[in-house]
């Protein structure tokens, strides 16, 4: 099988890391056997026409078996290429966003495969509307934690790598603060709450991930909203603790498993909770195996499969 994977979730300076999961995906396919050509450009207004252009030479240049974009704007540039069969996979700002929700809404009936980071994305929220389902054409794709990457670390190295106080309280905001629905301000808060310090994913390497959160006592997710929740995944799979606003996929993820929390936000009930973190010499959860359940590898099959069934579809019309 040979796919053309396209994403505007493009790594830049101020986020080396971005788009990660796209390529952890990418690698996973092709560990499976699947010819996976990978074309990511910026996003940005004056990007998306060069992109339509782009694709559309990649497309008649070489035979793909069938393209799979990552975030509705793509979508729109490989559909507009002349992508077919397509699949999107939508990851949340694409749905919930005014304009580009909009825009994604439209794209869903040109799709042969309308794929969602987590269930949750077929949902309002408040008064966002959901991502629409279409009869038959509909699928649930994350994209998945890379466990060789995300594991247990100690702790006492991970911080020395990264020139942390050996007996410091950190918390982990493992997200750009500039971004708003990330909510970098409840974080502030709730650090400010513990007299402990705050770390977050501001120009962070990607390969520097794995040792930030090895290094701190807990990850805090305090998100408005998220198309999936990766971030609580990769820090289960290093057994770290992690406090969670109810989005995406936390409060399936972290349900019954002691020393994390899925609710919504409150400084007082979050710090209550994660004290004990704090005053921990190595704080662990027994997260591995929760993760594992959202390994890269494991979410790989699942869109393998999904891409069968796209293709016997197309078969079955032809």
């Amino acid at each position: 099988m040979r796919v053309l994977v396209v994403t505007n979730i493009t790594p830049d300076e101020a986020a080396p890391w971005r788009g990660q999961f796209v390529r952890d995906q990418v690698d996973a396919l092709r560990r499976s056997g699947v010819d996976v050509e990978l074309h990511s450009f910026p996003a940005g207004t004056r990007n998306y026409p060069r992109a339509v252009g782009s694709i559309r030479r990649i497309l008649r240049r070489e035979r793909f078996d069938l393209v799979h974009a990552h975030f509705g704007l793509a979508g729109w540039c490989a559909k507009l290429a002349g992508a077919r069969p397509l699949v999107v996979t939508f990851h949340g700002t694409d749905v919930r966003h005014p304009l580009t929700g909009f825009l994604s809404r439209r794209l869903v009936g040109r799709l042969d495969l309308i794929a969602a980071a987590s269930l949750a994305l077929f949902s309002p929220e408040g008064e966002r509307p959901a991502l629409p389902r279409r009869p038959g054409a509909n699928a649930v794709l994350p994209a998945g934690a890379d466990l060789d990457r995300f594991q247990p670390a100690s702790r006492a190295d991970a911080r020395a790598s990264l020139g942390l106080d050996p007996g410091g309280r950190y918390l982990l905001f493992p997200a750009v603060s500039s971004r708003p629905v990330k909510r970098h301000d409840r974080a502030r808060e709730l650090a400010d709450v513990l007299g402990a310090e705050l770390l977050s994913g501001d120009g962070i390497d990607p390969g520097q991930m794995p040792s930030l959160m090895n290094a701190a006592n807990a990850v805090v997710v305090t998100s408005d909203n998220e198309g999936f929740g990766l971030v609580a995944v990769e820090a289960l799979a290093c057994d770290v603790p992690v406090f969670s606003t109810p989005v995406g996929i936390a409060p399936f993820l972290l349900r019954g498993l002691d020393g994390c929390l899925a609710a919504p936000f409150n400084p007082g009930v979050w710090a209550e909770a994660i004290r004990p973190h704090l005053e921990a010499d190595d704080p662990r959860v027994a997260g591995r195996d929760r993760a594992a359940w959202f390994s890269a590898q494991l979410m790989a099959d699942r869109v393998i499969e999904a891409y069968g069934e796209v293709l016997e579809r197309g078969q079955d019309l032809s």
